[in-house]
């Protein structure tokens, strides 16, 4: 996964991430094939607001995830909603 500098990160649309909390804090980028593998690997060391947000989050995942052509596991904790 290529690093992002801080600008790099700054020019990112809110929609290019994952979660976005409710200070406007950006999580888990996913605007690119490897960022997504990061965000699938990290989402449960990922703290949400509620789980609503968590839900909302995991189904940018999937959908970012089917985008950029990467495989899912169907035992990943991206695959199963949230509870």
């Amino acid at each position: 996964m290529s690093d992002l500098s801080a600008s790099q990160r700054d020019k990112l649309r809110k929609d290019q991430f994952a979660y976005v909390d409710d200070e406007g804090g950006e999580h888990l980028p996913i605007h690119d094939e490897s960022h997504v593998r990061n965000a699938i690997s990290r989402f449960n060391q990922t703290d949400f607001e509620t789980k609503a947000a968590k839900e909302r989050a995991r189904k940018k995942i999937l959908a970012a995830a089917e985008r950029h052509g990467v495989e899912v596991d169907e035992d990943s904790n991206v695959r199963e909603p949230a509870d």
